[in-house]
């Protein structure tokens, strides 16, 4: 789905709205006052565009460029952006995706790959989830010889709240197939890095 092609459902966010409007005057402000009136609505739809993933099927973005090919060599997609809402208390986390797989006579779109970090971070995620997610979409799609996802981000919930630490970098990584021999995993990781 094209980012400017979203259109948030009326019927969603009006009852976010609700929720929204409750919880403004709940946590002691005015829900009155001229800054906030529009916000439970700018709320209801922003929910909507930050958790569209549970309507977009990532297998399906896969195979939507699917592609017979004889290459058998690492194909890696590196610094692939993305946000995500932490399912414990709904604040974001964000960073970088790098994604790597050895095909099995099939490839797809490099922007497919992109796509499906997307699909499964715009859901109330958390970070380990989030890397098996991607890695297990990849290769029941394409059942490349390998695949590995390494991901790299910051959690607003670790920096805002709680334990307040500023810059902290949480790195998660799932692998299988080629990727459980290391010299595979190492040369990845020095693709990554360089």
């Amino acid at each position: 789905m094209d980012l400017q092609a979203f259109t948030p459902n009326p019927d969603k966010t009006k009852a976010i709205e609700e929720h929204i409007s409750a919880l403004i005057a709940l946590i002691g402000e005015d829900t009155e006052r001229e800054g906030l009136l529009r916000t439970p609505h700018r709320v209801g739809n922003a929910m909507q565009f930050l958790t569209k993933g549970y309507n977009e099927d990532p297998d399906a973005i896969l195979r939507s460029a699917l592609f017979e090919e004889d290459y058998k060599q690492m194909v890696v997609v590196k610094d692939i952006d993305f946000y995500s809402l932490c399912e414990h208390h709904m604040l974001p986390f964000f960073g970088r995706a790098h994604i790597a797989y050895i095909p099995n006579g099939k490839v797809t779109g490099l922007s497919k790959i992109a796509r499906v970090v997307d699909v499964y971070a715009r859901r109330l995620q958390i970070q380990e989830r989030l890397t098996t997610d991607i890695k297990d979409c990849i290769q029941r799609t394409l059942n490349p010889l390998g695949v590995m996802v390494v991901i790299e981000a910051e959690h607003l919930c670790m920096q805002m709240r709680g334990v307040q630490k500023q810059h902290s970098l949480t790195t998660t990584s799932d692998f299988m197939g080629a990727f459980t021999r290391p010299e595979t995993r190492e040369e990845f990781l020095r693709l990554i890095r360089s």
